[in-house]
């Protein structure tokens, strides 16, 4: 084999290489026949979005392909790598979504109101307790948990500040959070 994919083998290896050798027409007819199949896996691997966003993610995909087709190589399947970059999109769009959970406040108004009216000593006291928890991380994690999570500083200004990434920003503060759970539960 010559590492060029002939039509008979794969149609889509055929019009992408085509496509890559500047001829639009075979873009075009890639791009429409990989959608429905495109379609298909976003449905699939992405049953817990609403149908409204399963198009939004396809287009996503398409963007993806259109960027990424220099990195195709003719000698391999193209399916693999459509594949793939579909299932990225997907996990990039439930990591965007994130997990937040957004709840009518006025379900809650019982709560606020009762603390509101809490006594301020309690609260005092619940201060002098976070700050002990706080107390027995390490600095550079007790100060993050401080600023992000007490103070509500945005992450990007923190992690600006302290120099350290996005990623490595969340991660410290998941494991400090989860230190701090650890260390609640069991009353040190």
């Amino acid at each position: 084999m010559d590492g060029r994919v002939q039509q008979t083998e794969d149609p889509w290896a055929a019009l992408l290489l085509a496509a890559n050798a500047g001829d639009g027409q075979a873009y075009a007819r890639f791009l429409h026949t990989v959608t429905p199949v495109i379609r298909g896996i976003v449905r699939a691997r992405g049953r817990s979005f609403p149908p409204d966003q399963h198009e939004d993610i396809v287009q996503d995909v398409l963007l993806g392909l259109h960027l990424k087709r220099h990195t195709w190589r003719p000698d391999h399947p193209v399916r693999p790598w459509v594949y793939a970059i579909a299932r990225y999109k997907v996990i990039d769009a439930f990591r965007k979504r994130g997990t937040s959970i957004h709840l009518p406040i006025e379900e809650f108004t019982d709560v606020l109101e009762a603390l509101a009216e809490a006594d301020p000593l309690t609260a005092r006291d619940d201060k002098r307790e976070v700050e002990r928890l706080i107390g027995q991380l390490d600095p550079r994690s007790a100060e993050i948990v401080r600023a992000v999570e007490l103070n509500e500083e945005p992450q990007a200004a923190v992690g600006e500040r302290l120099q350290m990434t996005p990623a490595n920003l969340r991660v410290t503060l998941h494991r400090a959070m989860k230190r701090l759970a650890s260390i609640a539960g069991k009353g040190e």
